[in-house]
């Protein structure tokens, strides 16, 4: 679905806070975040979910939290990393996306 929300914003055509971009990954501010630091990363292509990455796709998602936990200035101390899959998962925007939170000690229940 080229016209999902995470395809616009790497398209350019809805705006958002960039943190960080590569040839393959966009990553911005979440626009409701759930911790100091709240960072979304997605993949430039559409890809809907967890079950339909192939390849070495998860290498430059990975590489890029990493990045963009230093920029943020978490790196050291510590942050979670989500990815939401299916409704049953709780995955909201069918874009495969890593939610990077940190910024203070996160509680078991992400409040």
């Amino acid at each position: 679905m080229e016209d999902c929300i995470f395809c616009k914003i790497v398209r350019g055509e809805i705006p958002a806070n960039i943190v960080y971009e590569s040839e393959n990954v966009l990553a911005f501010d979440d626009v409701n975040p759930m911790a100091p630091v709240h960072v979304v990363a997605v993949p430039k292509i559409h890809v809907a979910t967890l079950m339909d990455v192939s390849g070495g796709m998860m290498d430059g998602m990975i590489s890029a939290v990493q990045e963009i936990a230093k920029i943020k200035g978490i790196d050291k101390k510590g942050f979670r990393t989500v990815v939401n899959c299916n409704e049953n998962g709780g995955q909201v925007i069918f874009h495969l996306h890593v939610h990077i939170l940190g910024g203070r000690k996160l509680s078991d229940d992400m409040g």
